[in-house]
């Protein structure tokens, strides 16, 4: 499956850009983690939360569409 993988704030500029498509035979958000830290290793060492479907999910939730987002901590005010 092709994904589209956003990053935003900071883990943009760790991996250099702002959006990528990533070719995952996974089913999960964990094992799309792994991929994405062997790709860059450094965000392995960020906070960050995954948004799918418009949602913030945990790492064992399956993929029901093609695109995730990285979102680096933020706060409100």
């Amino acid at each position: 499956m092709l994904l589209n993988i956003k990053y935003f704030g900071l883990l943009s500029e760790i991996t250099g850009c702002h959006e990528e498509a990533i070719d995952f035979n996974g089913s999960t958000l964990y094992e799309l983690m792994d991929l994405v830290f062997e790709k860059y290793p450094e965000l392995e060492r960020k906070d960050f939360q995954l948004a799918h479907n418009n949602e913030i999910v945990s790492g064992d939730m399956k993929l029901i569409n093609n695109e995730i987002a990285f979102l680096p901590p933020f706060s409100g005010g």
